[in-house]
């Protein structure tokens, strides 16, 4: 899904020239007429998130710098574009000051406001990382910090809300690299042990023989090797959230300690004389069918009642491709930052691209590909060129790659290059299918069609862009059976 940029302006006609121009951009808009209701929509529960506000300064009932300071009273973080007709200094020092993040003299052109629009959606995505991060390790994540535009993940997030609120045993579902643990984490954030210790333990990834040592801790001397004793997972834990990912992996004489910690508050570590109190809230994790295992007897059905209490599953990502785009330019920003490039965004293609794709790996897939391109760009932007990876899994989109180098020893030695190629939907085809060049006609019809599309019914734009008369756009419409497309007055007016 594109981003949505909300355009606060009491004037009409210059909310019509902003929405034509942002919809054109590619982004979806939305109109207000004031200040008031701009502060509604932006706090509007149940509404697609706004991305952007574009807000004027002079409105009647509450202006541009009251929205501003409210914004600020109201910790609402969008960012702001501000524009009016009076473009002094002590106006732009005064907008920038009260949080302003860029500043345009109406009437502004379509490529000040386009390069506007891309350096804010940018900033936006690098603070909005940053600020994540920061709250992951203070152990403060909450559910804003899950992007989120489908129904499937809204439902994910209000369970996961109302987990928040109790001590109750949630386990989180969901295919690998999804977002499981960031469920986790949110949970924690936004309960009573906001800001205690996360522990996460990926029960996959332990020794069969020191599986109960990391979990419940040891005594020195407990066993060959113990020169010390150790906590434990449990007790590092104690007061804030154990995040056991992949629990179908632990082994059953575990899962038995497991169900005991879980029913009684207590854990035995290895070679201790008496058990230990914990108090810690279980969140356990599993891309398995616990259930199966149950059947299989690789799962003891008691710990599985015991856990799945409260379960959760997070869609995959294939099935929630609206977040693509939000995600992927998370991930830009993230990584432009880290590898010290200057990126301004995804092309149009590419994003296309990425959310077509059906991603088998995941969120945790989408990360690594966005590394990968931002390691291999070389421009200000990121194309399909730098997906060749995913381009060779998506139909329309052509990855070709030319013979191997000549072998060791010749005297030129040829770098390897994958030449990426975009079918585009919308090229016409010069030759038809006996290779005879169409005739005009047949093209003339195809670029008015494709205008028709492009400008939304928009005719004085089309016949512009076309270099026509009006009149001959008109006529020329009707020859091609396109007479029933053509709007009435009130859609001329743009």
């Amino acid at each position: 899904m594109t981003s949505t940029v909300l355009i606060a302006d009491d004037d009409p006609v210059q909310r019509r020239l902003l929405e034509a121009m942002v919809r054109r951009f590619g982004h979806d808009a939305e109109c207000v007429e004031g200040g008031e209701p701009a502060l509604a929509r932006m706090q509007a529960a149940g509404q697609p998130r706004i991305d952007l506000l574009i807000l004027d300064l002079v409105m009647p009932d509450l202006d541009g710098m009251g929205v501003l300071l409210r914004m600020r009273e109201r910790a609402i973080t969008t960012p702001v574009i501000v524009q009016t007709a009076h473009g002094s200094i002590e106006t732009v020092i005064s907008a920038m000051r009260a949080g302003a993040l860029d500043f345009v003299v109406k009437p502004v052109g379509a490529e000040r406001l386009q390069i506007s629009i891309k350096n804010a959606l940018r900033f936006e995505a690098l603070e909005g990382e940053i600020r994540r991060i920061g709250r992951t390790a203070a152990g403060q994540l909450t559910f804003r910090d899950i992007l989120s535009r489908g129904e499937e993940m809204a439902r994910a997030i209000r369970l996961g809300e109302r987990a928040a609120k109790s001590n109750i045993p949630v386990l989180i579902e969901g295919e690998s690299g999804v977002g499981k643990e960031l469920m986790a984490r949110a949970i924690q954030g936004a309960s009573e042990r906001r800001g205690k210790p996360f522990v996460t333990v990926n029960c996959g990834a332990m020794p069969q023989n020191l599986v109960e040592s990391i979990l419940f801790g040891h005594e020195k001397g407990a066993f060959t090797g113990a020169t010390d004793k150790h906590p434990g997972k449990f007790v590092e834990a104690n007061g804030g959230a154990l995040f056991l990912d992949e629990v179908g992996e632990l082994p059953l004489e575990t899962q038995v300690k497991l169900l005991r910690a879980l029913q009684e508050g207590e854990i035995d570590p290895v070679g201790a004389r008496k058990p230990v109190r914990v108090d810690v809230r279980l969140i356990s994790a599993t891309n398995q069918n616990l259930i199966e295992l149950v059947k299989q007897g690789r799962f003891r059905e008691d710990l599985y009642y015991r856990l799945n209490v409260f379960p959760i599953s997070i869609p995959p990502l294939r099935t929630r491709r609206v977040d693509v785009p939000d995600l992927a330019r998370r991930f830009l920003a993230r990584f432009s930052a880290e590898e010290g490039k200057r990126l301004r965004g995804l092309s149009a293609e590419a994003l296309a691209m990425l959310a077509t794709y059906d991603w088998p790996g995941n969120v945790r897939q989408l990360e690594n590909a966005m590394f990968r391109a931002v390691v291999l760009a070389d421009g200000d932007e990121l194309t399909v060129a730098e997906f060749p990876q995913i381009a060779a899994h998506v139909e329309g989109f052509d990855v070709r790659v030319p013979a191997a180098p000549p072998p060791v020893g010749a005297r030129e030695v040829h770098r390897e290059i994958v030449r990426v190629e975009v079918r585009d939907p919308n090229v016409l085809k010069l030759l038809d299918e006996n290779g005879d060049v169409r005739r005009l006609e047949w093209l003339e019809e195809k670029a008015i069609r494709f205008a028709l599309t492009h400008y939304r019914g928009q005719m004085s734009e089309m016949a512009r862009k076309l270099g026509i008369g009006r009149s001959t756009l008109y006529r020329k419409m009707k020859e091609y059976g396109l007479g029933e497309h053509v709007p009435g007055d009130g859609a001329n007016a743009a």
